[in-house]
């Protein structure tokens, strides 16, 4: 492998920018599933749900593109419809779970298997837009930030969705652990029973939860296809939604250890691609593709100390059983 031209702060710099892009789709996937699993419901069916999300947003861009020629108005409008198509999977998941108190871990992995087989019979006999490619976003520099050397380059020379998810890595710490919305979800999550006593609804919040989450596991999706590929086949999230889920575990339900968490994905990847490019023959083609996989299951190592799983994660609420 040529080192020398690794070990180079434009390769550095080229790596770390595009890894934080990598790294927005498995984040947003990861923030809407610790909302879900902090209201008490594993959905273990975020592949699907990125699937639908990511089709739903690309078939949009790509048809307002070709009809209007506004290349930014068919990006924001194919995110805003990833968004619709993860919450419609999420209103399934929740009537599946919550309502009819199936199986949690049956129906996510039943989730996976349906985004899969829906995405792939519209996207071939529906759809048409095979080959298809939209233009998505434009890099937005801000000014004078996006003047510093280095950290300049890597953190403010994004397009505007990185900003937009960084800003929700707040917002989602700020409604769990400061708002008394937050607070009751979080009491939803580990003992429903208490919660319901003290006044709360336990199905409302559990449903708003999955829906919210898998919104925002839809929208990753939607940023997958129509801003970083831009465009769509089958299979195309490539196990990022079971990426998301291990993260969770890794993160312990903390949006902020969220955030590194897929940023070790999104530069392992990242990794992969540029020493691919590189033309290296010292590594297999296959060790590359593996290394996210590997680095993230790594990364599990951390949560198998002190857990801070919700007490009754994955366990449907009955209310007779009080």
């Amino acid at each position: 492998m040529p080192w020398e031209q690794v070990l180079t702060w434009s390769f550095v710099i080229a790596l770390l920018t595009a890894g934080i892009r990598l790294a927005i789709p498995v984040l947003l996937a990861v923030l809407g599933e610790i909302i879900t699993e902090r209201s008490g419901v594993m959905n273990l069916g975020l592949e699907g749900v990125m699937l639908v999300g990511g089709l739903a947003g690309f078939a949009v861009a790509a048809s307002l593109e070709q009809a209007t020629g506004n290349a930014s108005l068919a990006a924001w409008s194919g995110l805003a419809a990833g968004l619709f198509g993860g919450a419609l999977m999420g209103l399934l998941m929740a009537v599946l779970t919550v309502s009819l108190k199936t199986d949690q871990v049956v129906t996510g992995v039943t989730l996976v298997l349906f985004g899969q087989g829906l995405t792939a019979y519209l996207f071939r006999s529906r759809i048409g837009l095979s080959g298809t490619r939209v233009q998505g976003l434009e890099t937005w520099a801000i000014p004078r930030l996006s003047n510093f050397p280095i950290i300049g380059e890597i953190l403010f020379n994004q397009t505007a969705i990185v900003y937009l998810t960084a800003l929700l890595v707040y917002v989602c710490w700020f409604f769990l652990f400061r708002t008394n919305a937050g607070l009751s979800l979080r009491a939803v999550g580990e003992n429903p029973a208490a919660a319901e006593t003290s006044g709360l609804n336990v199905d409302r919040i559990r449903y708003l939860a999955v829906i919210a989450g898998s919104a925002l596991a839809g929208l990753g999706g939607a940023v997958l296809t129509v801003v970083q590929l831009r465009l769509f086949t089958e299979g195309i999230m490539a196990g990022r939604g079971w990426i998301a889920i291990a993260l969770v575990f890794f993160s312990r339900w903390q949006p902020v250890w969220a955030l590194f968490g897929a940023l070790l994905f999104g530069v392992a990847d990242a990794l992969q691609y540029r020493i691919q490019a590189l033309g290296s023959k010292d590594l297999p083609y296959e060790f590359l593709l593996m290394l996210p996989y590997v680095l993230t299951l790594m990364a599990l190592l951390r949560g198998t100390g002190r857990s801070e799983t919700p007490a009754s994660l994955g366990i449907p609420y009955v209310k007779e059983d009080r």
